[in-house]
């Protein structure tokens, strides 16, 4: 029988752990991630509206619908979860916006209107990632070092 430190599946089971850990997104990084593929997959649909078929249409809304529908559904579903009833009432708001827009490009195709919907993503994904690398930061310690008497430090930069 083997030891556990000579055992190569442990050691490659402990590999993956590990590298999963830290390699996975967190949530909010996912979710920004995912919005901004579906604001690509609609830039894309506007740049090509031409050759644009119903089929592609409809499945790139129905990509984006499914997004907001995980949003709206998880801001209804959960109102004691770790979202303030503001956050919480604003994500519902601009969910049922992105729903009636798609249904006016489904039933009007017209490529302007893809605009605000690229734009909320994006928007929206923006936010999402600048609050996850800002949590990283934050988990950073400070230097244990002083700064030196004759250092200066620009707070305004």
């Amino acid at each position: 029988m083997r030891s556990k430190n000579n055992n190569p599946y442990a050691k490659a089971a402990g590999a993956y752990d590990q590298n999963a850990q830290q390699n996975t997104p967190d949530q909010r990084e996912l979710e920004g991630r995912v919005l901004l593929k579906s604001a690509r997959m609609m830039q894309d649909l506007a740049r090509d509206w031409d050759q644009r078929t119903t089929e592609l249409l409809e499945a790139t809304l129905f990509y984006n619908r499914q997004i907001w529908m995980l949003f709206y559904d998880t801001a209804i579903e959960n109102p004691e979860g770790t979202r303030p009833n503001d956050l919480r009432s604003n994500i519902v708001n601009l969910a049922n916006f992105i729903f009636k827009r798609e249904l006016e490009i489904l039933s009007n195709p017209q490529k302007e209107k893809l605009n605000v919907l690229i734009n909320i993503n994006k928007e929206v994904a923006a936010g999402l990632l600048s609050n996850q690398k800002k949590q990283g930061a934050e988990a950073v310690p400070p230097s244990s070092t002083p700064p030196s008497a004759g250092s200066s430090t620009n707070i305004q930069g």
